[in-house]
């Protein structure tokens, strides 16, 4: 897909000239440095003209926690008659500032044309204003002389490093597995020493010819590799070797052989289901076995709500041989080990959670640095789901059971409604500030589970009432709500009966609001048995997503890619940050999340499976990666993120489980209290 560079900015004035694409730098993938593709900076720099080329730093979601640095490094191929005295000026963006400018010229000495050359740069060239590195945002790379002709020069590896790094020669790496798929493949390794070894070089040799290097992998955030090859009944030989922080290479390793092949559909859906299962399996948080909130991203920062998905992912796992029993089993111990003891606030956990220590991570603010009952209803509603999977006549189940059912009776529903705010519960407290960020649950959204959790409560439950007076309240407190929310009436009483796309909408804000509205509340919960006076809602929830799908085939904002195989707007990364994007022009920015189409797998079976389809056979080379589908993508802005999210990637696995067997829901609906919660509910008509 990438024909640009998301991360730059290009500006010019004439006669100066920078090759560009919209006001980005083109991406090269004929030369490299490291294999896959370098920038493309093609400039002439006139007389009375001038030119400059801004590269930022990527950042994404919880990319936050710094590496010391004291150099700039980056590579440089010459791939035109340009001299010493023609090179760029370079200055760097610390906070709002502009660094000092310096001449490449003056740093780069004598180069060889058409070959790599490697440039470092000491921070302290710059004269930045502060010792903060993590501080620096972008490279501005700037017309120096004037200079007659077209100057061409490829760029990769752009990075701030540490001189002090270890430089040794990095031990043989040897390939632990290679399974083959229909279109790639995927390489696992032994975690290498990340202090000397930078990258794990991947080599690859098609139809027993000549082996080409075809990617790098970064050894700070996964072992393993995903070759996204394209072609079906291939032969393809692998081999690795370990790239030390000085790019100084290591043997390679001996040769895997494998061949992929075509798929069925059933096979496709457990291709998915599995490459997402790993997401918490192999990439959870190593303390505690509980889901990260991004992969990349922080290491230590565990997502109490993802880990609810994520238990759920674990059970699909187990029950399609992903993994043993036992396996499961051993990792449900490690789990309630660190559930246990992990800080609660009147027995709720909060949004996320330090591995290490167990303690809160206020990741959104010194606010938030309490119980957070949304995420801890996701997180009970996995651990009931496997509650009921443990139904073994063993010593090992029986006591994880109990253990469950101890951490689920402690939470303290209750404690969570506000006097003057008694018909509601409120969403986060906090142990110093109390209800400081004040929020009370109001349907429509994500948060029936959390209502229908507080009812169901043997211990510390609210009256069932509660689900008409807070979740469906009809006070003008809660129609504000979702008139702010929705952006007009529609919706404001809960019910809406309003018609989106010819498909009449019986309950939801606006247009039934983001995707996952429809997901999250229903991994274990089954929308086709939770019915209340208003619609029943497997019914209700398959509209949502045929609204989503009608809009995105009439696409009023016309970006690129969206279609009938291509489409669900939901909570996702994005260009500018998370966002919950919904079917209305307002909400919707161009991106697409694989799974607002894929986790609506039970509402639209038929519908998801084109859609898996096509994001995998036609946008796998940049979609597909070792998690499986990474969170979104936008083709108008030439941007894919590289983050999977801990709460995106189980959905699909369990709602195409749910979609394949209904097992989650059985499981879940099984529950004594579960029963009991739903006929209450009823009851209220």
């Amino acid at each position: 897909m990438e024909k640009s560079c998301y991360h730059s900015e290009v500006n010019y004035s004439s006669p100066s000239f920078v090759l560009n694409i919209e006001k980005k730098l083109p991406v090269n993938n004929s030369e490299a440095f490291t294999p896959g593709n370098s920038l493309s900076l093609i400039y002439d720099s006139a007389e009375g003209g001038n030119w400059k080329v801004n590269l930022k730093f990527p950042k994404w979601r919880g990319k936050d926690h710094f590496k010391e640095a004291d150099e700039l490094s980056f590579w440089i191929y010459i791939n035109s008659e340009t001299q010493l005295a023609d090179l760029p000026e370079i200055s760097l963006k610390q906070n709002a500032s502009l660094s000092e400018t310096l001449k490449l010229a003056e740093v780069v000495g004598n180069f060889k044309k058409q070959d790599w050359f490697q440039v470092r740069i000491s921070l302290e060239s710059f004269g930045l204003e502060t010792s903060d590195r993590s501080q620096i945002s972008e490279i501005q790379f700037s017309q120096s002389s004037e200079s007659t002709g077209n100057h061409e020069m490829f760029i990769d590896q752009v990075e701030l490093i540490d001189s002090k790094e270890i430089t040794t020669v990095p031990e043989k790496i040897e390939i632990r597995s290679a399974k083959a798929y229909e279109r790639h493949v995927e390489l696992n390794w032994e975690k290498p020493d990340t202090d000397k070894v930078r990258y794990i070089k991947i080599y690859r040799s098609q139809n027993q010819g000549e082996f080409e290097a075809v990617g790098v992998q970064n050894t700070q955030h996964f072992s393993k590799y995903t070759d996204f090859t394209g072609e079906a009944n291939q032969q393809y030989s692998y081999r690795i070797s370990a790239v030390g922080n000085d790019y100084s290479e290591s043997e390679l390793s001996e040769t895997v052989d494998v061949e992929t092949r075509l798929m069925s559909d059933e096979d496709l859906l457990t291709m998915v289901q599995e490459a997402s299962f790993n997401y918490y399996w192999d990439g959870a948080e190593e303390q505690s076995g509980l889901a990260l909130e991004n992969i990349p991203g922080r290491k230590n920062m565990i997502a109490s709500g993802a880990s609810g998905f994520g238990v759920m992912a674990l059970i699909v796992g187990a029950e399609r041989n992903f993994i043993t029993r036992d396996q499961f089993i051993d990792r449900m111990e490690k789990i309630l080990n660190f559930l246990e003891k992990a800080e609660r606030f009147h027995g709720a956990y909060s949004h996320f959670i330090d591995g290490p220590t167990g303690k809160v991570e206020p990741f959104f603010g010194k606010k938030d640095n309490g119980a957070d009952l949304v995420e801890t209803s996701f997180l009970m509603q996995g651990l009931l789901t496997v509650r009921q999977y443990l139904s073994e006549d063993n010593a090992a189940e029986k006591k994880l059971r109990e253990r469950i059912t101890k951490i689920w009776e402690g939470v303290e529903w209750d404690w969570f409604v506000q006097e003057n705010s008694s018909d509601y519960l409120t969403w986060h407290w906090s142990p110093d500030q109390q209800w400081v960020i004040d929020h009370q649950l109001i349907g429509w959204n994500e948060t029936m589970i959390t209502y229908f959790l507080a009812i169901a409560s043997p211990t510390n439950g609210v009256d069932a009432e509660m689900y008409y007076s807070g979740w469906a309240s009809q006070e003008k407190k809660a129609q504000n709500y979702r008139s702010n929310w929705g952006e007009g009436p529609e919706g404001a009483m809960y019910t809406n009966r309003t018609n989106y796309f010819g498909i009449p909408l019986e309950v939801g804000v606006g247009v039934g609001g983001p995707l996952f509205f429809t997901h999250y509340s229903y991994l274990g919960l089954d929308p086709n048995k939770m019915e209340d006076k208003y619609v029943n809602y497997f019914e209700n929830n398959q509209d949502i997503v045929l609204i989503n799908y009608r809009y995105s085939l009439e696409n009023p904002g016309g970006y690129e890619g969206y279609g009938k195989n291509s489409w669900g707007l939901t909570a996702s990364d994005g260009p500018t940050g998370y966002k919950a994007r919904e079917a209305k022009p307002s909400q919707d920015d161009g991106t697409v999340a694989p799974t607002g189409a894929i986790a609506s797998f039970p509402y639209t079976p038929e519908k998801s499976l084109d859609a898996l389809k096509h994001f995998y056979r036609n946008y796998g080379s940049f979609l597909w990666g070792e998690y499986g589908f990474r969170d979104a993508f936008n083709l108008s802005e030439d941007w894919t993120t590289p983050i999977y999210m801990g709460l995106n990637q189980a959905p699909m696995t369990v709602m195409i489980e749910n979609h394949r067997t209904g097992l989650l829901w059985k499981l879940f609906m099984q529950n004594k209290e579960v029963q009991e919660a739903l006929e209450n509910i009823k009851s209220q008509k």
